[in-house]
Protein backbone atom coordinates (compact mmCIF):
# COMPACT_ATOMS: atom_id res chain seq x y z
CA UNK A 1 0.00 0.00 0.00
CA UNK A 2 1.26 3.43 -1.36
CA UNK A 3 1.84 5.51 1.97
CA UNK A 4 2.83 9.30 2.35
CA UNK A 5 6.60 9.51 0.24
CA UNK A 6 7.85 12.36 -0.63
CA UNK A 7 10.40 10.72 -2.53
CA UNK A 8 11.67 8.40 -4.85
CA UNK A 9 14.24 6.19 -3.46
CA UNK A 10 17.54 4.87 -5.51
CA UNK A 11 18.54 1.38 -5.83
CA UNK A 12 21.64 0.37 -6.84
CA UNK A 13 20.80 -2.96 -7.75
CA UNK A 14 24.52 -4.58 -9.26
CA UNK A 15 24.91 -7.12 -6.00
CA UNK A 16 21.36 -8.44 -6.67
CA UNK A 17 22.64 -8.58 -11.01
CA UNK A 18 26.20 -10.49 -9.67
CA UNK A 19 24.28 -13.44 -8.41
CA UNK A 20 20.59 -13.38 -10.15
CA UNK A 21 21.69 -17.16 -11.98
CA UNK A 22 22.62 -18.23 -8.31
CA UNK A 23 19.72 -20.56 -6.92
CA UNK A 24 20.93 -19.85 -3.61
CA UNK A 25 20.99 -15.71 -4.67
CA UNK A 26 18.71 -15.49 -1.69
CA UNK A 27 21.39 -16.70 0.73
CA UNK A 28 23.81 -13.61 0.21
CA UNK A 29 23.67 -10.32 1.78
CA UNK A 30 24.44 -8.44 -0.94
CA UNK A 31 21.38 -9.77 -2.40
CA UNK A 32 19.35 -9.88 0.75
CA UNK A 33 20.08 -5.74 1.19
CA UNK A 34 18.86 -5.29 -2.29
CA UNK A 35 16.39 -6.98 -1.84
CA UNK A 36 15.14 -5.14 1.60
CA UNK A 37 15.26 -1.96 -0.13
CA UNK A 38 12.92 -3.19 -3.07
CA UNK A 39 10.42 -4.29 -0.31
CA UNK A 40 10.31 -1.11 0.46
CA UNK A 41 10.07 0.96 -2.11
CA UNK A 42 7.55 -1.24 -3.48
CA UNK A 43 5.39 -1.13 -0.27
CA UNK A 44 5.58 2.68 0.23
CA UNK A 45 5.80 4.22 -3.38
CA UNK A 46 5.62 1.41 -5.89
CA UNK A 47 8.09 3.43 -7.63
CA UNK A 48 12.01 3.63 -7.77
CA UNK A 49 14.99 4.50 -9.48
CA UNK A 50 17.58 1.39 -10.45
CA UNK A 51 21.06 2.26 -10.84
CA UNK A 52 24.11 -0.41 -11.02
CA UNK A 53 21.91 -1.73 -13.50
CA UNK A 54 24.78 -2.82 -16.61
CA UNK A 55 23.19 -1.11 -19.38
CA UNK A 56 25.61 1.49 -21.23
CA UNK A 57 24.89 4.99 -20.07
CA UNK A 58 25.85 5.53 -24.45
CA UNK A 59 23.21 3.24 -25.52
CA UNK A 60 20.67 4.74 -23.13
CA UNK A 61 21.22 8.30 -24.74
CA UNK A 62 21.67 7.01 -28.35
CA UNK A 63 17.89 5.76 -27.89
CA UNK A 64 16.84 8.99 -26.77
CA UNK A 65 18.83 10.85 -29.46
CA UNK A 66 17.60 9.01 -32.37
CA UNK A 67 14.11 9.22 -31.06
CA UNK A 68 14.59 12.81 -31.14
CA UNK A 69 15.46 12.98 -34.60
CA UNK A 70 12.19 10.69 -35.66
CA UNK A 71 10.24 13.21 -33.77
CA UNK A 72 11.73 16.10 -35.60
CA UNK A 73 10.91 14.85 -38.98
CA UNK A 74 7.81 16.44 -40.89
CA UNK A 75 4.63 14.92 -40.21
CA UNK A 76 4.27 13.10 -43.82
CA UNK A 77 7.69 11.28 -43.12
CA UNK A 78 6.59 9.73 -39.32
CA UNK A 79 3.10 8.85 -41.08
CA UNK A 80 4.69 6.05 -42.99
CA UNK A 81 4.33 3.77 -40.10
CA UNK A 82 1.03 5.86 -38.77
CA UNK A 83 -0.33 3.14 -36.22
CA UNK A 84 -3.86 1.38 -37.51
CA UNK A 85 -6.06 -1.44 -36.24
CA UNK A 86 -4.70 -3.35 -39.08
CA UNK A 87 -1.04 -2.40 -38.50
CA UNK A 88 -1.83 -4.41 -34.56
CA UNK A 89 -2.27 -1.39 -33.16
CA UNK A 90 1.85 -0.35 -33.61
CA UNK A 91 3.26 2.38 -34.88
CA UNK A 92 3.30 6.03 -34.96
CA UNK A 93 0.43 8.14 -33.48
CA UNK A 94 0.61 11.66 -33.65
CA UNK A 95 0.01 14.76 -30.49
CA UNK A 96 -3.66 13.81 -29.23
CA UNK A 97 -4.33 10.60 -30.58
CA UNK A 98 -3.39 8.38 -27.38
CA UNK A 99 -6.52 8.33 -24.88
CA UNK A 100 -5.88 8.14 -21.38
CA UNK A 101 -8.88 7.68 -19.94
CA UNK A 102 -11.04 9.09 -22.33
CA UNK A 103 -9.18 12.51 -22.57
CA UNK A 104 -6.44 13.16 -25.60
CA UNK A 105 -2.64 13.15 -24.10
CA UNK A 106 0.03 16.17 -25.29
CA UNK A 107 2.43 13.74 -26.89
CA UNK A 108 3.33 11.53 -29.62
CA UNK A 109 4.80 8.14 -30.04
CA UNK A 110 5.86 5.06 -31.46
CA UNK A 111 4.42 1.99 -29.87
CA UNK A 112 5.72 -1.68 -30.29
CA UNK A 113 5.49 -4.91 -28.66
CA UNK A 114 6.53 -8.57 -28.21
CA UNK A 115 5.91 -9.75 -32.33
CA UNK A 116 3.10 -12.55 -32.05
CA UNK A 117 2.50 -15.13 -34.94
CA UNK A 118 -0.79 -15.57 -36.47
CA UNK A 119 -2.99 -17.70 -34.11
CA UNK A 120 -0.57 -17.93 -31.17
CA UNK A 121 -3.06 -16.52 -28.83
CA UNK A 122 -5.90 -17.12 -30.30
CA UNK A 123 -9.39 -14.71 -30.81
CA UNK A 124 -7.81 -12.49 -28.18
CA UNK A 125 -4.63 -11.75 -29.62
CA UNK A 126 -5.82 -11.39 -32.90
CA UNK A 127 -5.78 -7.81 -32.73
CA UNK A 128 -1.99 -7.11 -32.11
CA UNK A 129 -0.10 -10.04 -34.77
CA UNK A 130 1.58 -7.92 -36.83
CA UNK A 131 5.08 -6.71 -37.27
CA UNK A 132 6.78 -3.83 -35.03
CA UNK A 133 6.82 -0.52 -37.55
CA UNK A 134 10.21 0.65 -36.78
CA UNK A 135 11.40 4.10 -38.98
CA UNK A 136 13.85 3.79 -42.25
CA UNK A 137 15.41 7.49 -40.77
CA UNK A 138 17.18 7.85 -38.89
CA UNK A 139 18.86 4.79 -39.96
CA UNK A 140 19.63 1.85 -38.15
CA UNK A 141 16.87 2.64 -35.72
CA UNK A 142 15.42 -1.19 -35.43
CA UNK A 143 18.69 -2.65 -34.81
CA UNK A 144 19.71 0.08 -31.84
CA UNK A 145 15.80 -0.76 -30.22
CA UNK A 146 16.23 -4.26 -31.17
CA UNK A 147 19.39 -4.61 -28.88
CA UNK A 148 18.15 -1.72 -26.20
CA UNK A 149 14.80 -4.01 -25.81
CA UNK A 150 16.55 -7.32 -25.40
CA UNK A 151 18.88 -5.55 -22.35
CA UNK A 152 15.75 -4.49 -20.85
CA UNK A 153 13.98 -7.92 -21.07
CA UNK A 154 16.90 -9.01 -19.13
CA UNK A 155 16.93 -6.49 -16.80
CA UNK A 156 13.34 -6.59 -16.02
CA UNK A 157 13.52 -10.48 -14.94
CA UNK A 158 16.42 -10.23 -12.88
CA UNK A 159 14.72 -7.54 -10.89
CA UNK A 160 11.39 -9.68 -10.69
CA UNK A 161 13.66 -11.95 -9.16
CA UNK A 162 14.72 -9.74 -6.17
CA UNK A 163 11.12 -8.15 -6.03
CA UNK A 164 10.14 -12.12 -5.55
CA UNK A 165 12.23 -12.41 -3.03
CA UNK A 166 11.10 -9.42 -1.44
CA UNK A 167 7.64 -11.17 -1.41
CA UNK A 168 8.77 -14.05 0.15
CA UNK A 169 8.86 -16.36 -2.58
CA UNK A 170 11.95 -18.09 -4.59
CA UNK A 171 13.30 -16.16 -6.91
CA UNK A 172 11.67 -17.50 -9.69
CA UNK A 173 8.30 -17.19 -8.54
CA UNK A 174 7.94 -15.06 -11.94
CA UNK A 175 9.17 -17.47 -14.49
CA UNK A 176 7.45 -20.71 -15.80
CA UNK A 177 3.30 -20.52 -16.69
CA UNK A 178 3.64 -17.18 -14.94
CA UNK A 179 6.55 -15.06 -17.23
CA UNK A 180 8.58 -17.24 -18.59
CA UNK A 181 7.78 -16.38 -22.05
CA UNK A 182 6.75 -12.44 -21.15
CA UNK A 183 5.16 -10.36 -23.26
CA UNK A 184 6.70 -6.79 -23.49
CA UNK A 185 5.58 -3.31 -24.70
CA UNK A 186 7.69 -0.48 -25.55
CA UNK A 187 6.57 3.41 -26.09
CA UNK A 188 8.80 5.86 -27.51
CA UNK A 189 7.27 8.99 -26.22
CA UNK A 190 8.33 12.56 -27.39
CA UNK A 191 6.02 15.74 -25.49
CA UNK A 192 6.11 19.14 -26.62
CA UNK A 193 7.66 22.07 -25.16
CA UNK A 194 5.15 24.11 -23.15
CA UNK A 195 3.15 26.50 -25.51
CA UNK A 196 4.63 29.89 -25.26
CA UNK A 197 1.34 32.09 -25.57
CA UNK A 198 0.13 30.74 -21.93
CA UNK A 199 3.17 29.13 -20.15
CA UNK A 200 1.51 26.02 -19.05
CA UNK A 201 1.54 22.66 -21.40
CA UNK A 202 -1.82 20.10 -21.58
CA UNK A 203 -1.13 16.93 -20.02
CA UNK A 204 1.10 15.13 -21.42
CA UNK A 205 -0.23 11.87 -19.96
CA UNK A 206 -3.20 11.60 -17.99
CA UNK A 207 -2.71 9.97 -14.02
CA UNK A 208 -3.02 5.96 -15.07
CA UNK A 209 -1.63 2.71 -13.62
CA UNK A 210 0.71 0.49 -15.49
CA UNK A 211 -0.55 -2.87 -17.02
CA UNK A 212 1.88 -5.28 -16.36
CA UNK A 213 4.59 -6.21 -14.22
CA UNK A 214 7.83 -3.54 -14.12
CA UNK A 215 8.16 -0.60 -15.87
CA UNK A 216 11.66 0.68 -16.86
CA UNK A 217 11.48 4.49 -17.99
CA UNK A 218 14.43 5.94 -19.68
CA UNK A 219 14.09 9.97 -19.12
CA UNK A 220 15.22 12.61 -20.80
CA UNK A 221 17.93 14.17 -18.46
CA UNK A 222 17.14 17.55 -17.13
CA UNK A 223 13.43 17.72 -17.46
CA UNK A 224 10.96 17.32 -14.43
CA UNK A 225 7.72 16.33 -16.14
CA UNK A 226 6.98 12.40 -14.33
CA UNK A 227 4.91 13.49 -11.18
CA UNK A 228 3.60 10.21 -8.91
CA UNK A 229 0.72 10.60 -6.33
CA UNK A 230 1.19 9.69 -2.94
CA UNK A 231 -1.62 8.21 -0.73
CA UNK A 232 -2.29 11.94 0.51
CA UNK A 233 -2.72 13.22 -3.05
CA UNK A 234 -0.41 15.15 -3.85
CA UNK A 235 2.02 14.81 -6.95
CA UNK A 236 5.99 14.17 -5.99
CA UNK A 237 8.41 15.20 -8.60
CA UNK A 238 10.31 12.14 -10.08
CA UNK A 239 13.02 13.96 -11.53
CA UNK A 240 15.58 12.17 -14.03
CA UNK A 241 18.79 10.90 -12.75
CA UNK A 242 21.39 10.59 -15.23
CA UNK A 243 21.81 6.73 -15.85
CA UNK A 244 19.15 5.36 -14.06
CA UNK A 245 16.22 4.01 -14.75
CA UNK A 246 12.84 4.92 -12.83
CA UNK A 247 10.91 1.75 -12.67
CA UNK A 248 7.07 1.37 -11.43
CA UNK A 249 5.11 -1.47 -10.74
CA UNK A 250 2.14 -2.44 -12.79
CA UNK A 251 -1.29 -4.14 -12.27
CA UNK A 252 -0.50 -6.97 -12.54
CA UNK A 253 2.17 -7.09 -9.59
CA UNK A 254 -0.66 -5.83 -7.51
CA UNK A 255 -2.82 -8.98 -7.98
CA UNK A 256 0.05 -11.27 -7.42
CA UNK A 257 0.94 -9.42 -3.89
CA UNK A 258 -2.18 -9.56 -2.91
CA UNK A 259 -2.27 -5.90 -2.64
CA UNK A 260 0.90 -5.31 -0.29
CA UNK A 261 2.60 -3.92 -3.53
CA UNK A 262 0.23 -1.16 -4.94
CA UNK A 263 0.85 0.15 -9.05
CA UNK A 264 0.60 3.83 -8.12
CA UNK A 265 -1.06 6.70 -10.19
CA UNK A 266 1.40 9.13 -11.77
CA UNK A 267 1.15 11.60 -14.54
CA UNK A 268 3.22 13.67 -17.28
CA UNK A 269 3.17 17.19 -17.79
CA UNK A 270 5.89 18.82 -19.39
CA UNK A 271 6.04 22.43 -18.73
CA UNK A 272 9.81 22.84 -19.86
CA UNK A 273 10.54 24.91 -22.84
CA UNK A 274 12.10 21.80 -24.19
CA UNK A 275 10.82 19.02 -26.23
CA UNK A 276 11.06 15.94 -24.14
CA UNK A 277 11.68 12.12 -25.18
CA UNK A 278 11.10 8.88 -23.11
CA UNK A 279 11.13 5.66 -23.46
CA UNK A 280 8.75 3.41 -21.28
CA UNK A 281 9.85 -0.62 -21.48
CA UNK A 282 7.39 -2.80 -20.13
CA UNK A 283 7.46 -6.28 -18.42
CA UNK A 284 4.74 -7.96 -18.85
CA UNK A 285 3.22 -11.67 -17.36
CA UNK A 286 2.86 -14.46 -20.56
CA UNK A 287 0.40 -13.73 -22.50
CA UNK A 288 -2.30 -15.90 -21.29
CA UNK A 289 -1.55 -16.06 -17.87
CA UNK A 290 -4.68 -16.54 -15.61
CA UNK A 291 -2.93 -13.65 -13.09
CA UNK A 292 -4.11 -14.22 -9.09
CA UNK A 293 -2.23 -13.61 -5.73
CA UNK A 294 0.59 -15.68 -4.96
CA UNK A 295 0.08 -18.51 -1.71
CA UNK A 296 3.00 -16.50 0.08
CA UNK A 297 1.36 -13.23 -0.41
CA UNK A 298 -2.12 -14.41 0.88
CA UNK A 299 0.11 -15.57 3.91
CA UNK A 300 1.42 -12.17 4.23
CA UNK A 301 -1.59 -10.76 4.49
CA UNK A 302 -3.51 -12.85 6.33
CA UNK A 303 -6.13 -13.83 4.03
CA UNK A 304 -5.19 -17.65 2.78
CA UNK A 305 -8.91 -18.71 1.91
CA UNK A 306 -10.35 -15.27 0.78
CA UNK A 307 -14.34 -15.65 -0.28
CA UNK A 308 -15.52 -13.27 -2.90
CA UNK A 309 -16.29 -10.73 -0.63
CA UNK A 310 -12.93 -10.63 1.02
CA UNK A 311 -10.68 -10.59 -1.47
CA UNK A 312 -8.04 -7.64 -2.01
CA UNK A 313 -7.59 -7.75 -5.23
CA UNK A 314 -9.28 -9.05 -8.03
CA UNK A 315 -8.37 -11.94 -10.59
CA UNK A 316 -7.33 -10.84 -14.61
CA UNK A 317 -5.41 -12.79 -17.68
CA UNK A 318 -2.84 -10.64 -18.32
CA UNK A 319 -3.88 -10.39 -22.49
CA UNK A 320 -7.59 -9.64 -21.80
CA UNK A 321 -6.55 -6.92 -19.67
CA UNK A 322 -4.30 -5.40 -22.27
CA UNK A 323 -6.09 -5.79 -25.02
CA UNK A 324 -9.21 -4.10 -23.36
CA UNK A 325 -7.25 -0.85 -22.69
CA UNK A 326 -5.34 -1.23 -25.97
CA UNK A 327 -9.09 -0.59 -27.73
CA UNK A 328 -9.51 2.48 -25.44
CA UNK A 329 -6.31 3.88 -25.89
CA UNK A 330 -6.21 5.31 -29.27
CA UNK A 331 -8.08 7.61 -32.14
CA UNK A 332 -7.24 7.63 -35.63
Amino acid sequence: MATDFKSIPIIDVSALLAKCDDPKMGEDAGVMEVVKQLDRACTEAGFFYVKGHGIPDSLLQEVKEKSHKFFELPYEEKSKIKLTAAAGYRGYQKVLENITKGVPDMQEAIDCYRELKPGAYGEVGKILEGQNQWPLNPPNYKEMMEKYINLCTDLSRNIMRGIALALGGSPYEFEGDRAGDAFWVVRILGYPRKPSENGVNDIGCGAHTDYGLLTLLNQEDGINALEVKNLSGKWISAPPVPGAFVCNIGDMLKIYSNGLYESTLHRVINNSDRYRVSVAYFYETNFHTAVEPLDVCKLRSGKVDQDEADKKVERAVYGEHLVGKVLTNFVF
